[in-house]
């Protein structure tokens, strides 16, 4: 088993620094040079040549997110590339103790390598630890464990990436407009990736003085709570020039409140990367303006760093002959402008 570097990383919990997803590891399980493919899903194959055989067990929460529910779709559909992987995947829960059984499960199975995307991070610690101790490798997704020692390689979005770059892009747009106002749609307050995402937001308006933040909203990741949070915003605040809405899920909501209202003299950014978002923002025709994209496909690079890791190969392009212990995701802005290339990353 190689030696887990005592490496700290920002907790991530929910859910995209360098690169794209797709970018990134088109080439991960082979130590020779590769192009880097595309940004999308259907970027290519890492490596399609066959290898070793390599049995992936896949572990997730309940799909019962858009996001979630494309992260299992993303696994699927990149295991299904190679003709030397077996995905073993459970059926998914957000109980602990029923995501842990079904962990040993695979663990007893004698896997060749783990995916797991915890349902929470903290209370699946030792049986990541588990795994690694029966010598199979993890490839912790997004949601990390508390301790380093419970995987071999983390891969994940950039939560505090995606506010910094919602308040630059919305920066950019109301550089040279005096006394600009804008509001913020938030997640859930008791996430710490939320805390992350304002954060991020926040510190980029900093750069422009001529911004302020007037208002704040936590909603809850639903259609329904997007809708009734942004109501309320809506009737507190008469004139905004812009907002920012941390899931696109939320801001299905979001639009039909602001339909509703008859507002259309501000521009908003969402988050996350849904279909419906990038449909908007290609239709040009309403407020939503841009996304920033935590993207799903990052479980088809979790496929590929574990089937890199069953057959002991490393990254194209890069001279190590190992994979690396962690890998953070870039939150691309998603504009008219690139929304072609990024759509079928999209998720419903």
């Amino acid at each position: 088993m190689p030696e887990i570097p005592a490496t700290s990383r920002r907790g991530l919990l929910f859910g995209t620094a360098a690169v794209s997803a797709g970018a990134l590891l088109t080439a991960c399980t082979s130590n020779e040079p590769k192009s880097a493919g595309t940004a999308t899903g259907n970027a290519p194959a890492a490596d399609d040549k066959p290898g070793k055989p390599v049995t992936i067990g896949f572990a997730g929460p309940q799909a019962d997110h858009g996001w979630l529910a494309a992260i299992n779709a993303n696994a699927k559909q990149r295991a299904g590339k190679y003709s030397d992987v077996t995905l073993e995947i459970t059926e998914g829960s957000n109980d602990t103790a029923a995501q842990i059984g079904q962990i040993q499960t695979l663990i007893n199975k004698k896997v060749d390598v783990l995916v797991i995307l915890p349902a929470d991070g903290k209370a699946l610690t030792q049986v990541g630890l588990q795994a690694m101790k029966a010598g199979i490798p993890v490839v912790n997704l997004d949601r990390i464990f508390a301790s380093p020692q419970a995987y071999r390689c983390w891969i994940g979005g950039d939560n505090y990436g995606m506010g910094l770059n919602a308040g630059r892009f919305i920066g950019e747009q109301l550089k040279d407009k005096p006394n600009a106002k804008v509001i913020e749609l938030a997640g859930m307050d008791n996430l710490e990736l939320t805390k992350q995402r304002t954060q991020g937001f926040d510190d980029a308006l900093k750069n422009y003085p001529n911004i302020r933040k007037v208002a704040r909203q936590a909603a809850e990741f639903t259609v329904e709570s997007g809708q009734a949070k942004m109501a309320q915003l809506l009737q507190a605040q008469k004139q905004f020039d812009a907002l920012w809405n941390h899931d696109d899920d939320q801001g299905v909501g979001a639009l039909r409140a602001i339909q509703q209202a008859g507002r259309d003299d501000f521009l908003m950014v969402g988050g996350a990367g849904a279909k419906s978002a990038m449909d908007a923002i290609k239709a040009d025709n309403g407020v939503l303006k841009a996304t920033v994209l935590y993207p799903p496909t990052m479980a088809a690079s979790a496929i590929d760093l574990a089937r890199a890791l069953g057959q002991g190969k490393g990254i194209g392009g890069m001279a190590e002959l190992e994979i690396p212990a962690s890998v953070t995701l870039y939150s691309a802005v998603v504009t008219k402008d690139n929304v072609d290339q990024y759509l079928p990353t999209g998720f419903s």
